[in-house]
């Protein structure tokens, strides 16, 4: 048993360690670094959004810190980040006071010490994942303490047992997010806001352009809030689909740009951009890579000209491989709050990486897609999300439903609006890849109707556009 030292032991006391400070093991003090969390609480001071961004998205939490002062004051400064209020000494100091806490962590003078104990947030990354490396070496000591007294306890079932410790020591944790409950007063106002901005407009779109008339007709436009779902059976065009939507929401032939960030975890950066440029440039992918195209042609220059409107355009991609939901979000805020975004795009569902690889795979996606629904909700922005579909449709030759979505029935519960690109009816039956046209399928709109059109789809720049005859 690991032997428990009183705080009034010479022993269990560090120089720099708090007095109520636990101990592991025989006179041993826990793994930390009081100045590391300093100087990290000093960045947040400095810069707190984007800093503060980046704690989440490393998955800093109060627990990471070992000062329990310190834990306090970073717990302070999430609140304020999570509230969208400026962050500043004396606002931080203001709100300890106001809940209490300010004399608890040793008042204005220890914020003051603090705030001065680094001049720049350039080393901010370091001391994040020092704080962060720290944290999960106590927690794995306090994994690993248990799971030894749990062996000594242990009175019959091995199989269960090595699988609850290899839960206790490896598990992942999940952040809870609490949400406040509205008078009914302040979401009215908003809903008034809404109705008047639809007045005015008299049918014009409400939200973000789609770039394709028959689909804004149907939706008006992307809503703030809502998360989409572009289903389709794999090579039938939805990220060509999907990157058209965002390029008209990046680049919309009237009115203000919006902020694009596309999560592409199938796809390079680099790839996914040269998809983009080929499209808007109207350039054949094909002809460009076996080295047919003449320089200084007029494709050369339509694809100069692409460059320069992308380069000016507010689209961020992230293609990181492996990524959870937690991580995402943390992402997407962080962008947000350097640039405000009007558009996300994930591409595509099931890639993602699960919270908890243990748990059956219909969860691991239903907490992606609940995770996803929250963002939308979060920075109040439309956001699409690429999934596929099963075979069902294919196997029985017929319109693809609800029902096809793949591994979890929660994708069509949280989605706001359900599209799905599907071959025409009219096509061969042994065609396998996207056809000069496509049926674009309005499965579900939680706030408007539901129905089909046609887009055409030019196979050689991989583009779709308005259904033409």
């Amino acid at each position: 048993m690991v032997q428990d030292f009183s705080s009034n032991s010479p022993r269990s006391r560090s120089k720099t360690a708090p007095s109520d400070a636990p101990v592991a093991g025989v006179g041993r003090t826990l793994p930390h670094s009081l100045e590391a969390e300093e100087y990290l609480l000093s960045c947040c001071l400095i810069d707190g959004p984007d800093v503060i961004s980046r704690c989440l998205e490393a998955r800093i939490k109060t627990e990471s810190f070992y000062d329990p002062k310190h834990g306090i004051v970073y717990d302070k400064l999430v609140d304020l980040y999570n509230r969208q209020t400026p962050i500043d000494i004396s606002v931080v100091a203001e709100e300890l006071k106001t809940s209490r806490q300010l004399d608890q962590i040793g008042g204005y003078a220890f914020l003051a010490q603090v705030s001065s104990r680094i001049p720049t947030t350039a080393q901010a990354s370091y001391f994040i994942e020092k704080v962060r490396e720290q944290a999960l070496l106590r927690e794995i000591i306090r994994s690993a303490t248990g799971a030894v007294e749990d062996c000594y306890a242990f009175t019959g079932g091995i199989d269960e047992f090595v699988d609850q410790i290899e839960t206790k020591i490896f598990g992942v944790t999940q952040n809870r997010v609490s949400e406040s409950a509205k008078q009914m007063r302040e979401p009215t106002r908003e809903a008034m806001n809404v109705i008047t901005k639809m007045m005015m407009k008299k049918g014009e779109l409400t939200g973000v352009s789609s770039g394709f008339k028959d689909l804004d007709s149907l939706m008006y436009g992307f809503q703030k809030q809502e998360m989409i779902i572009l289903a389709a059976r794999p090579s039938m065009g939805k990220t060509s689909l999907a990157l058209n939507f965002a390029e008209a929401a990046a680049l919309p032939k009237k009115g203000p740009p919006a902020g694009v960030l596309i999560f592409s975890l199938e796809m390079g950066a680099a790839q996914l951009a040269l998809r983009m440029l080929c499209s808007r440039a109207r350039v054949n992918m094909k002809l460009l890579r076996d080295g047919l195209l003449s320089k200084n042609g007029e494709e050369q220059n339509r694809l100069l000209e692409a460059a320069d409107d992308f380069s000016k355009a507010p689209i961020y991609i992230d293609d990181s491989s492996s990524i959870s939901i937690m991580q995402l979000r943390a992402k997407a805020r962080r962008i947000h709050s350097r640039q405000p975004l009007g558009f996300v795009m994930v591409d595509y569902l099931q890639l993602m990486s699960p919270t908890d690889p243990r748990v059956p795979r219909e969860q691991q996606v239903a907490e992606a897609s609940r995770g996803l629904k929250a963002l939308a909700k979060e920075l109040d922005v439309p956001v699409l999300v690429l999934s596929q579909l099963n075979r069902s449709s294919e196997k029985d030759n017929r319109t693809p439903k609800l029902s096809d979505l793949r591994e979890s029935g929660s994708i069509e519960q949280d989605a706001d609006v359900v599209l799905m690109l599907a071959r025409p009816k009219d096509a061969d039956e042994k065609f396998q890849v996207a056809a000069d046209s496509a049926e674009l399928i309005v499965a579900k709109q939680r706030n408007g109707p539901v129905g089909e059109l046609r887009l055409t789809f030019l196979r050689d720049i991989t583009r779709f556009e308005n259904f033409h005859q």
